[in-house]
């Protein structure tokens, strides 16, 4: 009987693979702009350029091919397209290939849509310095389901055991991913909490409104702008101004301590005010006590989701490299190369070195050791 059909294993199956992955990168793009800003990914059901607002021809929509025929410009006003638009699909293609080249097609799907969402994270973060926690929720539920199909994903050791093995091997991931940096960022918390900053005369401070839809709204003290994202990072986070001027929308509202919250203002005689409902809010101070986390909880979600993939050995690994990542960007940066990055993108990256080859670099190690 003759094979109409090259097995899977066949080189003919990557283009098609390779093909989805830049589709879906392409669709990527779309959740990485719209999903921050608080819109709707299926409205308008075409992408469109954040400038002139024109809505994209299929043509123009090519994962790809469009950016490089269009040159990196819109086609209508000839804005720029960022350069991420085309590394996003790139990336998904690329990935998307390897998983289908090296993993068996039981759990293709399953590690198509972890590679999706990295991607996604990894791009979010990066931009905005947040991690949707519904989308680590998904991929942990996801990572679960996928373990208990192929029992030897949480260790890649090729170790088979029944589906409860692996729904445990994944679920214990779970837990250490999770709760183990939970521990690190309330600990962080606890001893750098805190950044503490004093003046030897009085300075200007003020609340400055976002220029554009991507930028967010600052504290703004002595000339340094802080975003509001890196202030408030839970609901209990308080900011307090040591001020000798408070101006609320024009009308001086007396000195004294001025707590600022993430959505409202507490003065000084004990009056509550919405800041939605302000326009401009201002003044003068001696010093301001700003919060700030050692981690973010994202990054907490984000881990918990790599070891329901991966195990509890999937966490370790992707810990460690994602710490050795960090500390080769910073080295970069330091020097002039690139910027600053929060610390997402690198578990991100820790977690695709473990699945295309460092849990063999895990085991080789643990051999050295004697385990």
């Amino acid at each position: 009987m003759s094979v109409i059909y090259p097995p899977l294993a066949h080189w003919i199956w990557l283009v098609p693979a390779v093909m989805i992955g830049a589709c879906i990168g392409s669709f990527l793009n779309v959740v990485i702009y719209r999903l921050p800003l608080g819109m709707s990914v299926n409205e308008p059901k075409r992408s469109f350029c954040p400038l002139c607002k024109n809505q994209l021809g299929m043509w123009q929509n090519v994962p790809v091919a469009s950016w490089l025929v269009l040159k990196g410009k819109c086609a209508y006003c000839r804005a720029p397209i960022p350069f991420r638009y085309i590394a996003v699909e790139i990336v998904t293609a690329i990935l998307f290939g390897l998983v289908w080249w090296l993993f068996p097609p039981q759990v293709v799907i399953f590690l198509w849509v972890l590679m999706a969402l990295l991607v996604a994270i990894t791009y979010i973060d990066a931009e905005h310095l947040i991690i949707p926690t519904n989308m680590t929720w998904a991929g942990s539920v996801l990572g679960l389901i996928a373990c208990a199909v192929w029992p030897q994903l949480p260790t890649m050791a090729g170790i088979g055991g029944n589906w409860w093995e692996g729904l445990m091997g994944g679920a214990i991931g779970w837990i250490a991913g999770f709760v183990g940096l939970w521990v690190v960022v309330e600990l962080g918390k606890k001893a750098f909490g805190r950044r503490q900053m004093k003046f030897d005369k009085e300075v200007e401070w003020s609340l400055r409104e976002p220029e554009g839809d991507e930028d967010p709204m600052c504290f703004v003290i002595d000339g340094e702008a802080i975003a509001w994202w890196d202030i408030f990072s839970r609901k209990t986070d308080r900011l307090v101004v040591d001020a000798t001027e408070v101006i609320v929308d024009g009308e001086e509202t007396g000195a004294g301590q001025l707590v600022i919250r993430e959505t409202g203002i507490e003065l000084a005689d004990g009056r509550k005010l919405e800041l939605e409902k302000m326009v401009t809010l201002s003044g003068r101070a001696r010093g301001v006590v700003i919060p700030r986390e050692a981690m973010g909880m994202g990054d907490v979600h984000l881990l918990g989701m790599i070891g329901a993939f991966f195990g509890w050995t999937g966490v370790f690994f992707s810990l460690f490299s994602a710490s050795i990542f960090a500390i080769v960007a910073a080295v970069i940066g330091r020097i002039g190369f690139g910027r600053q990055l929060p610390f997402g993108p690198f578990l991100a990256l820790g977690a695709v070195a473990w699945m295309f080859g460092g849990w063999r670099v895990w085991q080789w190690y643990m051999g050295l050791a004697g385990f």
